[in-house]
């Protein structure tokens, strides 16, 4: 069986501390459907889209800062310099 650890080789710096929040807001919006279809209560789908909009918009972040972090990694104080 492949663990969590072994799968993500994307992980970044900026994203590490991330994943574990994403995964239980994931989880989060699955439990919210759950409760929707044992209920019916539509109260559960608008959490689990505030939550999807949420996630959606902190990987958009996670993303713009990576690309920052890049930038700046590349800038011209580090050129010549053995990683």
């Amino acid at each position: 069986m492949t663990t969590n650890e072994e799968r993500r080789t994307w992980t970044t710096s900026v994203r590490t501390p991330w994943n574990p929040i994403v995964h239980h807001l994931l989880k989060a919006i699955d439990h919210h459907n759950v409760l929707y279809f044992q209920t019916a209560n539509a109260w559960h789908l608008e959490k689990a889209a505030m939550l999807r909009a949420y996630v959606d918009e902190l990987k958009s972040w996670i993303h713009k800062e990576e690309t920052n972090v890049a930038t700046y990694s590349e800038g011209p104080w580090n050129q010549g310099r053995e990683e």
